[in-house]
């Protein structure tokens, strides 16, 4: 049984999709219980950053998912939002606190004057910065994704970097650490290289 996380703000809906779609059982929940049970969790997202995190403690999920990831060694994946929200701090209408998972903050796009539109919403080619099993077995030989964001997450530590994209600036596009992953792209929008990542995450053995 795979968690996805819900929060109240997530897109919860086509991940679930994307999950039966490679026959795996899933569940959409905020229950302790559940995700305790779960083998797998992924943490979805869209909306502000802000009021996210107001969601994740007021359901105490911060601290249950702390004791998932951090003390039973949980495999773990964020997704858009559920990536930023790992960092220490947001940009994002002010200055908000994250999970802190990662030492990292999100900040705002700035393409000095590029005639690029923000937000970032589109396909576009990221390069794994590692062999990183979440990218292994990719169908297609370009390694494109489906984006929709208008901020994007900068790592203090360089190995927290599993593969960025061009955009103007070269950004993040995923980071990993131990039994954490994370992606800026929608890998349940992204077609067959997005399931492919979606399928090497719930195989990940960390």
């Amino acid at each position: 049984m795979i968690a996805i996380i819900d929060y109240g703000m997530g897109n919860v809906r086509s991940i679930i999709n994307a999950l039966y779609y490679i026959g795996y059982d899933a569940v959409i929940t905020a229950e302790p219980q559940q995700i305790d049970d779960a083998s797998h969790i992924i943490l979805p997202g869209v909306g502000a950053f802000g009021d996210a995190m107001v969601n994740i403690v007021r359901r105490g999920l911060d601290e249950i998912l702390k004791k998932q990831v951090f003390e039973k060694g949980k495999p773990f994946m964020g997704i858009c939002l559920g990536l930023q929200l790992l960092a220490k701090c947001s940009e994002e209408h002010g200055h908000h606190n994250g999970l802190g998972w990662f030492d990292a903050e999100v900040l705002k796009f700035n393409l000095n004057g590029s005639r690029l539109k923000i937000p970032h919403m589109g396909w576009n080619e990221i390069t794994p910065a590692s062999d990183h099993f979440l990218f292994s077995h990719l169908k297609n030989t370009e390694r494109t994704f489906y984006f929709v964001h208008s901020f994007h997450i900068v790592c203090h530590k360089q190995n927290d970097v599993a593969a960025t994209c061009e955009y103007g600036i070269n950004f993040n596009a995923a980071i990993a650490r131990d039994n954490i992953v994370a992606t800026q792209f929608h890998p349940e929008k992204s077609q067959d290289n997005g399931i492919q990542v979606l399928k090497n995450f719930l195989e990940w053995n960390p």
